[in-house]
């Protein structure tokens, strides 16, 4: 199998009832949403998903739906983030079993691995599938770096094919291009820095608002990778304020947040997390409304295939 590690993929959040079970006539409307704005894969269980708080059988559940619901439209990957070896193997089964079309990696959860064992909890889920797999290296989060000589070893192995990077440092892409060339494609992985990361080469974006603003985000790719830096900036400018709230710790309750607002979602999160609210609610609201206020117009076109107008920026500030 093999997956084109480019464009928009939105690390979806996982919808809730409010009997707590999963919501798939909300899931179903927002991923429309965003196949309708031109996003390229989908990522299901990260960070942003919630994933920490399914069982297992919700994360196959989630993700078969989703395989029937995309139906080859866009790319389906199934996230890992486990603590052991055998427990990743056995995700990484399941979702061969299901119908991903890829998987993105953690490091191993709680035990800090050294740069041998990491390497190996990688190595043994590559030879386990033949699934494409992406590597999440996010050090900040998750206190484990994928260094240039540990991707030296991963190499070695042709179905890991691609990075998340969210190491915050956006000199990483120049250090994995000039090292590697196109071996890896990288996926900029954090919200605030990705245009600075597709500039740099990043061939694509796991993103996070997206959940709530698809159309703008995939305007800010589109535009970034045709060159016209003007425009995709002024974009990004209007953005960033959004954007932050993907850098924050309660980055699930103030992205739904703006998912509820812009109609592509609820608000509703799994215990032990908690609905926003008092000043906190205020100023994340005030965020969000005032994106919606003073929305750029974009340009005009098919989505589904190129940006076809200059983007007319009255009213970004």
């Amino acid at each position: 199998m093999s997956i084109t590690w480019k464009g928009v993929f939105p690390a979806v959040t996982t919808k809730f009832t409010d009997n707590d079970e999963l919501d798939f006539d909300a899931f179903d409307a927002n991923i429309e949403a965003q196949i309708e704005a031109g996003v390229d894969g989908i990522v299901l269980g990260g960070s942003l998903g919630e994933a920490s708080v399914l069982s297992d059988t919700e994360k196959d559940a989630l993700l078969a739906h989703a395989v029937k619901l995309v139906n080859k439209r866009v790319y389906v990957i199934m996230n890992i983030a486990e603590q052991t070896t055998k427990a990743a193997l056995q995700c990484a089964a399941n979702a061969e079993k299901l119908g991903a079309d890829g998987l993105m990696m953690l490091p191993p959860l709680r035990y800090k691995a050294d740069d041998a064992e990491t390497v190996k909890y990688f190595t043994d889920v590559a030879k386990s599938t033949k699934l494409p797999i992406m590597i999440y290296n996010n050090p900040y989060d998750y206190k484990i770096e994928v260094t240039l000589d540990m991707f030296e070893e991963l190499a070695k192995y042709e179905n890991i094919q691609a990075v998340k990077e969210s190491t915050r440092d956006v000199s990483n892409v120049t250090r994995m291009i000039n090292r590697f060339g196109n071996r890896f494609a990288i996926m900029t992985g954090v919200d605030t820095l990705a245009l600075e990361s597709l500039f740099m080469g990043a061939d694509g974006w796991i993103a996070g608002l997206v959940d709530a603003f698809p159309k703008e985000t995939v305007a800010v790719y589109r535009l970034a990778k045709a060159e016209r830096m003007k425009e995709a900036l002024a974009i990004y400018r209007w953005f960033l304020p959004v954007l932050e709230l993907d850098i924050h710790p309660k980055l699930v309750q103030y992205i739904k947040l703006a998912e509820s607002v812009t109609g592509l979602g609820t608000e509703t999160v799994r215990l032990p997390r908690l609905k926003i609210t008092g000043e906190e609610r205020d100023r994340v609201l005030g965020v969000i409304k005032h994106a919606v206020k003073h929305r750029p117009e974009l340009p005009v076109g098919s989505w589904g295939v190129e940006v076809e107008a200059e983007v007319d920026v009255t009213g970004v500030s």
